[in-house]
């Protein structure tokens, strides 16, 4: 009998244990809150990178200073973008030149067409009259020939104007809408775009971060160089189990607790739920259909609005948190 008692002992601790799991399970779903301390805290960030290529020659701000939208951030050298533009606005030029003097070729184009014509016009009026008096025996048949071959020289010339005055007509009459000049434009406004991306500015508030860019360093396009906290862009990224989201929704009030900030509380509002689980959204997601599976209550993202703070209580991304979210 005392052996029977002896096993019944795990067991009946087992099911207490599962009791007391059950119960508490069951409090949270059916309790005024969610709590999770699987919460970090994060903010919008700005990888600042130069959209041109080249050395820098000055750098206005420091490691974690405190920027305006517009603050002037860097510089990189712009000289070679002035000659680009210098290049691109000759270019311009001579393409006009070009224009003008294609303009011209087709008014003296149109005046040795017209030249060509009268002459034509005088030459066959001469064979005609060669004809007659060769006719009557007032010329020689040679006479009559030389005209004619006039005629013909004059016709091959007169198609020949015709067809390079047709070619120059071709192009456009108006400069502004010739293919030269429209390139050249391009490269012009290409040139000023990058000498005004030779000076890079702040595209928001916010606090600079990661920053060890020095001049006299040579950078690439779209490279990141440093990165820029916005400010006012600070928000709790809640992991909650997918048992957990029943009855949390946007717009719920949250209290948070920073682990920096231990004896403080803060505001929040539950802003979106995510679409997926953290997994799923991995650089290695899970792959259920292969191997030994073992069942995991799955994590989905919460994200909560963080009211302002204080200068008091500067916040840092990747901070701990714990919230807890009032359904009512």
């Amino acid at each position: 009998m005392k052996r029977i008692a002896a096993n019944k002992k795990p067991i009946a601790i087992a099911l207490l244990a599962a009791a007391c799991i059950g119960g508490f399970t069951y409090y949270e779903m059916t309790s005024g809150e969610r709590s999770t301390e699987n919460a970090y805290l994060n903010a919008d960030v700005v990888p600042v990178a130069s959209l041109v290529s080249g050395r820098i020659i000055a750098v206005h701000i420091s490691d974690n200073q405190h920027v305006k939208k517009g603050d002037p951030l860097f510089d990189v050298d712009p000289e070679p973008f002035r000659i680009a533009l210098a290049r691109a606005q000759a270019g311009l030029a001579q393409a006009m030149q070009n224009a003008r003097q294609d303009n011209a070729e087709v008014a003296a184009m149109r005046a040795q067409v017209e030249q060509t014509t009268i002459d034509l016009n005088n030459a066959r009026a001469s064979y005609a009259r060669d004809k007659e008096l060769v006719a009557k025996n007032f010329l020689s048949q040679q006479s009559a020939d030389d005209a004619l071959t006039r005629v013909q020289n004059l016709q091959a010339a007169l198609d020949q104007a015709r067809a390079k005055l047709n070619k120059a007509l071709s192009a456009p009459a108006n400069a502004q809408e010739r293919a030269d000049v429209l390139r050249a434009q391009a490269e012009i406004a290409q040139a000023k775009l990058d000498l005004e991306h030779a000076h890079v500015t702040a595209s928001v508030d916010g606090q600079i971060s990661n920053l060890s860019l020095t001049p006299g360093a040579l950078v690439g396009v779209g490279n990141p160089l440093f990165a820029l906290i916005a400010e006012n862009s600070y928000h709790i990224d809640a992991n909650f189990k997918e048992t957990e989201l029943h009855g949390i929704h946007p717009g719920q009030e949250v209290d948070i607790k920073i682990d920096m900030y231990p004896d403080q509380h803060f505001k929040g509002r539950v802003q979106s739920l995510s679409g997926g689980t953290g997994t799923a959204f991995s650089l290695l997601p899970a792959q259920n259909a292969t191997g030994n599976w073992v069942k995991i209550a799955q994590r989905v993202p919460v994200r909560i609005a963080l009211a302002p703070t204080d200068a008091e209580h500067p916040l840092r991304i990747g901070a701990t948190a714990a919230v807890s979210v009032k359904l009512q």
